[in-house]
């Protein structure tokens, strides 16, 4: 994504803001709500689904686009509600600014108050090294392109939050798929907004089993890939 395109905060549906690339029309959340998409993709058909199938001790995440930090947020908040221990990966070509990530609503949008220096904290640590945001959550943000990933049986659920097919379609074919299948460990899954059918069948070539579930505000499906053992 070229770092020269204008970027601006929108309001989206729900109240909550995004990043708007308007000579794409691309956004970083949907524009039907990124707080309603992040619950029901990320956490709903990702986190909470893995969680009710098996127990685990420390549930290892990588998310593909970090971005606006909004899905780790929730994913803290998510994990602090069910004692659950999270070691969570971001990658992120181009990080977003930090003038851009004091104009977001977050923190007051999920009534979250208590939790602003944790939300701080997702973005003013460190790059390329493990962070300790709480006892419970350990954070790793990692500058890099998506196709350079080689992580091999690394994580139980990726969050593939990357933009979409329309603008970037290179982000997702089977290359990068392929990774994806890699990275994740045996009975892992991936969760996304996207429901293409071209998308689908890429997962389905490198492997994965795939769902077509009912999707956020404004979409009608999403998908979930297990890498079944």
């Amino acid at each position: 994504m070229e770092k020269k395109l204008k970027r601006e905060i929108i309001k989206t549906s729900d109240g909550s803001t995004t990043i708007h690339f308007p000579e794409l029309d691309e956004h970083y959340h949907s524009k039907h709500g990124a707080i309603s998409e992040a619950k029901h993709v990320f956490i709903k058909s990702g986190f909470d689904h893995l969680l009710a199938s098996r127990q685990f001790f420390e549930l290892k995440i990588l998310e593909i686009g970090f971005g606006t930090g909004l899905n780790a947020f929730i994913t803290y908040l998510e994990a602090l509600k069910k004692g659950q221990q999270i070691q969570y990966t971001g990658v992120e070509a181009y990080p977003v600014l930090e003038e851009e990530i004091q104009l977001l609503n977050y923190v007051n949008e999920l009534n979250a108050e208590d939790y602003q220096a944790i939300f701080d904290s997702l973005h003013q640590s460190s790059w390329e090294k493990m962070n300790s945001i709480s006892d419970s959550f350990f954070l790793i943000k990692r500058q890099q392109l998506f196709e350079d990933i080689e992580d091999k049986d690394a994580f139980d659920l990726i969050y593939f939050d990357a933009f979409g097919a329309r603008v970037q379609p290179d982000l997702w074919d089977v290359t990068i798929f392929k990774k994806m299948y890699k990275a994740l460990l045996p009975n892992g899954v991936l969760v996304t907004y996207a429901a293409k059918g071209s998308v689908r069948r890429a997962m389905q070539e490198v492997g994965f089993t795939v769902e077509r579930l009912p999707g956020p505000p404004g979409k009608r499906e999403m998908l979930r890939a297990s890498k079944i053992f």
